[in-house]
């Protein structure tokens, strides 16, 4: 690694200045389509190998062939389509519609018997969050509070603290137990008159674990809180996992605290990047969401989500992947994820130096337990064998959330194999240079988080040269 780090990782983000042309400014004349095309096409093939192998970590949830050219087919024939106009595109309703109460469905409302559970869709986990968080301050502060405060887990994901900071929503953030999960006790102390919402997750994203969820919400209920559970990337796995005999604990709308949830169909759900799905007990709630202009002299404006225009294909793609999917294809799905898992595991457990974060289901965290070897270190490793891993942070530690381009044939057993590989090259050589370990350890390390924020504000600008 050089003496500026931002260099290499530059470096990394623009692999293609010298290969294709760089367009800072409009062409004088267009480039042909031609030519645009097989620019695309360059780059998409350049980078398939990297994920359709099955060494990333989340990121693709499917992927095969077939469902993506499926996908593709159901985004182009509504590429036009616009939900801000369902005048003109009513199928947008629809399929919107449906999205919502096949989501609900799924996530307790029909267990429940509970007709009354309502949503909209979202462009991702973020926005979902975001979106019940200003739910929650706008139904706090129809009761009069004006000073929210949120309380979670500290390993809620980071789109509740864009929403704390988005809407002036004070954050209590929870220690985790030894177990790596919230504490019912400390949710319950740190609710006051001024609290809004609790929030648990389901599973974590740092940990894969979840919650307990059934503790948290009724100890919110019983408070008059609202309670959100973050299911954005269990949501579409956990309901089939439960019903395949795993020990599942409930964390839906069964639950009678369980005011909101937010799940992400484009992970698990398979759909395309760019929806989700929040859910709420109630339209009360939901109307706390939606943004209604009445005196604009554009006329009469109403958005349920942020944004106003939006690309009804996602839509489409999204309620053509459930549809297409249904009970079975997520039942079968989530059978072949859990058992490569189940198999990823064994494969952690089984090296010496190494141990598992608890017992999750899919997203499996992992650290050291041998002075010198450094888990960034076998994460580095793990690169230069072409596998895609996520550094982690309190405590130092690697995770892969495990998807269906992990249950191709023999990749668990390579997973087990290269991790040990990569074990003892640690062991051979623990001070070897370069990769991303200085950065993390560094990042673990210095007290000022200032300065690493800094360094991520200048590592984002670097996205945007040319």
């Amino acid at each position: 690694m050089s003496d500026d780090p931002l260099a290499d990782l530059e470096r990394a983000l623009k692999p293609y200045r010298g290969r294709l042309a760089t367009h800072a400014r409009l062409p004088q004349e267009g480039v042909p389509r031609e030519q645009v095309l097989a620019d695309l096409e360059l780059m998409a093939d350049a980078e398939r190998e990297r994920w359709q192998s099955g060494q990333v970590s989340g990121a693709v949830y499917e992927g095969e062939p077939d469902h993506i050219a499926f996908l593709n087919a159901a985004y182009a024939l509504h590429s036009q389509s616009n939900p801000l106009h369902l005048d003109v595109w009513p199928s947008a309703a629809k399929m919107e519609a449906e999205i919502v109460s096949m989501t609900a469905g799924m996530l307790g409302a029909d267990l429940a018997g509970d007709d009354d559970v309502v949503g909209t869709v979202t462009s991702g986990g973020t926005e979902s969050i975001m979106l019940a968080m200003r739910a929650y301050q706008g139904r706090g502060r129809a009761a009069g509070i004006e000073n929210p405060v949120m309380v979670l887990p500290e390993t809620a994901h980071a789109a509740f603290d864009k929403a704390a900071q988005a809407f002036g929503i004070e954050q209590r953030k929870l220690p985790v137990t030894n177990a790596f999960i919230v504490d019912p006790a400390a949710a319950a102390a740190a609710i006051d008159e001024r609290t809004i919402v609790v929030v648990g997750s389901a599973p974590a994203f740092p940990h894969g674990l979840i919650d307990p969820i059934e503790e948290l919400s009724e100890i919110a209920r019983e408070r008059g809180v609202g309670f959100h559970t973050d299911g954005c990337l269990g949501g579409f796995i956990l309901p089939w996992a439960a019903r395949l005999g795993y020990d599942v604990p409930p964390f839906d709308f069964r639950l009678p605290g369980v005011t909101s949830m937010s799940a992400d169909t484009h992970k698990f759900g398979y759909a395309a990047k760019g929806t989700s799905v929040v859910l709420y007990r109630g339209d009360d709630l939901r109307h706390h969401q939606y943004f209604t202009f009445t005196d604009w002299p554009g006329g009469l404006y109403a958005t349920p989500t942020f944004a106003g225009s939006r690309p009804g294909g996602l839509s489409a793609a999204c309620w053509a992947a459930m549809v297409a999917f249904g009970e079975s294809g997520y039942l079968n799905a989530s059978r072949r994820i859990l058992a490569a898992a189940g198999e990823m595991k064994e494969g952690i457990r089984a090296i010496d130096g190494l141990e598992l974060l608890g017992d999750p289901l899919y997203v499996l965290a992992f650290r050291t337990t041998e002075d010198g070897l450094d888990v960034y270190r076998v994460m580095d490793e793990m690169t230069t064998r072409g596998w895609s891993l996520n550094g982690l942070h309190r405590p130092a530690c690697v995770h892969l959330c495990v998807t269906l381009r992990h249950t191709q044939p023999e990749l668990p057993a390579r997973f087990a194999a290269d991790l040990r590989e990569a074990v003892d090259a640690v062991r051979a050589a623990p001070q070897a240079e370069g990769g991303m370990a200085p950065i993390y350890g560094l990042a673990a390390s210095v007290p000022d988080r200032t300065l690493i924020s800094g360094f991520l504000e200048q590592y984002m600008d670097r996205w945007y040269v040319p």
